[in-house]
């Protein structure tokens, strides 16, 4: 406990507002430890493996990701969960799909809030009007447009959301 925790029970310090995701995995990881659970463990364990890793192969002498960086790591094992959640599902495999499953809860719980696919709608909606009213549409680029969402969305919204909403609107 912290000097006068006791009498501030509610009470965050600025340590803890201003803490990298790195340094929140880490601390995470002792308490997965103290509490035992070990499938929160292994992936947080993993999680931290991959920034060290990041680390030493850009030889940085910092302790800590950045915030950019690591959200960088957890999308891409965001990624490798889902696609390993379909492919033992479709094997047939739901003990290790569910694992995955857990282990994604666990993942996702590091990334930022992403937009929902009726908020994706409206900001394409906009983009499709801007591009139609510049007299520069053209139906058949729904790749490009799709891109050019997705540079302005990066890390707010789903590519797959981006896409749907893109398809549904050029028609």
């Amino acid at each position: 406990m912290s000097y006068n925790s006791h009498l501030y029970p509610n009470h965050v310090s600025l340590y803890t507002v201003f803490m990298t995701i790195h340094e929140n995995i880490k601390n995470q990881i002792k308490e997965a430890l103290r509490a035992k659970d070990t499938i929160r463990l292994d992936t947080l364990r993993g999680l931290n493996a991959l920034a060290l890793n990041e680390l030493i192969s850009n030889k940085s002498n910092d302790s800590f990701l950045t915030d950019d960086k690591m959200l960088a790591l957890v999308r891409k094992s965001v990624k490798q969960r889902k696609d390993s959640i379909s492919q033992f599902t479709d094997g047939g495999r739901i003990d290790l799909a569910s694992k995955e499953q857990a282990e994604l809860g666990i993942l996702e719980s590091f990334m930022p809030e992403m937009m929902t696919l009726e908020q994706v709608k409206i900001i394409v909606r906009q983009r499709i009007d801007a591009i139609k009213s510049a007299g520069n549409f053209d139906p058949k680029a729904s790749g490009k447009i799709t891109g050019m969402i997705m540079k302005e969305l990066a890390g707010k919204a789903d590519g797959n959301d981006v896409m749907k909403a893109v398809i549904e609107l050029i028609k």
